[in-house]
């Protein structure tokens, strides 16, 4: 690829880059958005006392500053959806743990469960993620992976298979 036609770097002085890279969580040189996941867990861990009804207010707004953020920062880097723009996982693992149970076995179930579906990208979740393009895209597939990993975790508490 000749310098002209790659994608330029993040740029974590301005704003948008830096919270779209996951404070530069997403720069990490082998799995980005797992590293991205993992800053998800201290602020998982700081809204979690607060009431579902602020919980999902604050995860609301979350997950709407994010597709401007992570769509204007996918534009200026050139690539839809670089694997260095992490929010949508942050977003996506705080869906995932909604509704979980307190404890550290659920905020790693939940780790574990919201990467699987991220990955794998079952359907729809792979559909919409090659035909929705836009901040809205890059947001809005990694919100469908928190809502199966979210469903799965309530079957397993339901189910009482862990305690």
């Amino acid at each position: 690829m000749s310098e002209a036609n790659r994608p330029a770097r993040p740029d974590l002085r301005r704003p948008h880059h830096l919270i779209a890279f996951g404070f530069g969580s997403g720069l990490a040189p082998f799995a980005p958005g797992t590293f991205g996941t993992l800053l998800a867990i201290p602020i998982y861990l700081l809204l979690q006392s607060q009431p579902l009804p602020a919980y999902l207010t604050i995860l609301l707004g979350l997950f709407l500053i994010g597709i401007p953020i992570c769509g204007r920062t996918s534009d200026d880097l050139g690539v839809h959806d670089h694997g260095g723009i992490v929010w949508d996982e942050v977003v996506g693992y705080l869906v995932t743990m909604s509704l979980a149970p307190p404890g550290w076995l659920w905020l790693v179930l939940g780790f574990l469960l919201f990467r699987l579906f991220d990955i794998l990208k079952p359907w729809p979740i792979r559909w919409i993620d090659r035909r929705v393009s836009g901040g809205f895209g890059i947001m809005f597939d990694d919100l469908l992976a928190g809502l199966f990993a979210l469903v799965v975790m309530q079957a397993i508490e339901l189910t009482g298979v862990i305690q």
